[in-house]
């Protein structure tokens, strides 16, 4: 039986089938025509591997194939559409395109691409994080605005308390512990003060930027043995990380990256397969209603908002005792924020904003990348790329999303 496609998911089809087209444009008259004679070289070796450990394609002739396939999905896009898996289509001409620039960009030089993916997955944890902390909020009635303030502060405890501790994991406790101050603040100002929450959001970010950044000058620089912090060194699973690929990409990683890979599958169990979830599901839906039930629904929301931070806290750690190496001032540089916009497009599931933070991390690394390979495009430019990539995705394929009903919405017990 057909379904009935309303007028908006037409628009959004035919939007699908035009980009595709456009992708297969860019992919013949750039890429291939671009690379013709051309050999790109991927590095498959990555940290630790020696299996296949380089694959070489012909540039031209590589992205003349794939435009010809993306060219055929934007077509039946545009006459008869894919329907439910309209959104899976447009993701598939976007990897498509995206293999065929890496070629274009590596013509007659060499791509780590495994390399590429080991620091694609690395660099998703501040922001696969920090979005499943907005969606725990989110799901429990409070907006999170505040998730950028909650990285820079554990940022820097982080690095004192490992600094003086000397240990790693002391360190990541403390910058939990940051995260969770910070959820605390906003959930007090939200909860028991009824604030506008994306206020409360806003004066927070501003105020972890401010402290951190007074604490950085008044007591780091004078100091510089409080910024030098024990950080976490790759951790390699006995076996696991012996297998082709998969293994240097998974299990050849820090303590973050695996808190992140663990964290994404439990959360989504505890959110729709246990009690806990399903109360505070509910009291981001329908608060009176649980409330009726025995549900307390203050209680509720004060957990969730400070699990969050202790989400985004570690997110926070990882910048410090994993990516940089030092705290330094408003080094989160904005990706808070591009956590919120993971959240959204993952549509409020862990899944789903964990697939929206590897897109945007993988964004930062092959601008990096591209940096390297000396593409001619100023570095400047090419730093831009995640930020101009997350405006794409929110405004163009994100759709007509469906917070919790009682989202931003304070509760008032009778």
């Amino acid at each position: 039986m057909s379904t009935v496609r309303t007028p908006e998911q037409l628009r959004r089809e035919r939007r699908f089938g035009i980009v595709s087209l456009v992708f297969a444009a860019v992919m013949g008259a750039v890429f291939s025509a671009g690379g013709l004679g051309a050999v790109a070289t991927f590095d498959l070796a990555g940290r630790g591997s020696t299996f296949l450990e380089a694959v070489q394609v012909p540039v031209g002739l590589t992205a003349g194939a794939l435009a010809v396939i993306v060219a055929a999905l934007g077509t039946v896009q545009l006459i008869r559409g894919f329907g439910k898996r309209a959104a899976t289509a447009i993701g598939v001409s976007a990897a498509l395109f995206t293999l065929a620039f890496l070629a274009w960009a590596a013509r007659d030089a060499t791509l780590p691409l495994l390399g590429l993916f080991q620091n694609t997955l690395s660099g998703a944890v501040p922001l696969a994080l920090g979005a499943l902390c907005g969606l725990v909020c989110e799901r429990s009635g409070i907006i999170n605005i505040a998730i950028e303030a909650q990285f820079l502060f554990a940022a820097f405890t982080a690095a004192v308390v490992g600094s003086v501790s000397s240990s790693a994991a002391i360190g990541l406790l403390g910058g939990l512990l940051a995260g969770a101050v910070i959820g605390g603040l906003l959930a007090v100002l939200s909860i028991r003060f009824r604030a506008d929450q994306i206020v409360v959001g806003v004066v927070l970010v501003v105020f972890a930027t401010g402290l951190t950044s007074f604490l950085n000058q008044q007591l780091l620089a004078p100091s510089p043995e409080l910024n030098q912090p024990a950080g976490f060194s790759r951790l390699d699973i006995p076996l696991l990380s012996n297998i082709p690929i998969v293994g240097p990409l998974l299990f050849q990683q820090t303590v973050p990256v695996y808190l992140m890979l663990v964290a994404v599958p439990l959360l989504h169990w505890a959110l729709f397969r246990t009690r806990w979830g399903l109360r505070l599901r509910s009291v981001g839906e329908h608060p009176r209603a649980a409330d009726t039930v025995g549900i307390n629904v203050l209680a509720t929301r004060y957990r969730a908002v400070i699990l969050g931070g202790v989400l985004a806290g570690v997110g926070g750690a990882w910048f410090t005792l994993d990516s940089a190496g030092q705290f330094s001032p408003e080094m989160s540089a904005g990706l808070g924020f591009i956590a919120l916009a993971a959240m959204l497009v993952g549509r409020y599931q862990p899944y789903g904003a964990f697939g929206a933070a590897l897109v945007f991390g993988f964004a930062g690394e092959v601008a990096t990348s591209l940096t390297i390979l000396d593409v001619g495009v100023p570095s400047t430019l090419l730093l831009t790329v995640p930020y101009v990539v997350t405006i794409v995705v929110v405004a163009g394929f994100v759709g007509r999303l469906r917070p919790p009903a009682a989202d931003g919405q304070p509760y008032v017990k009778e």
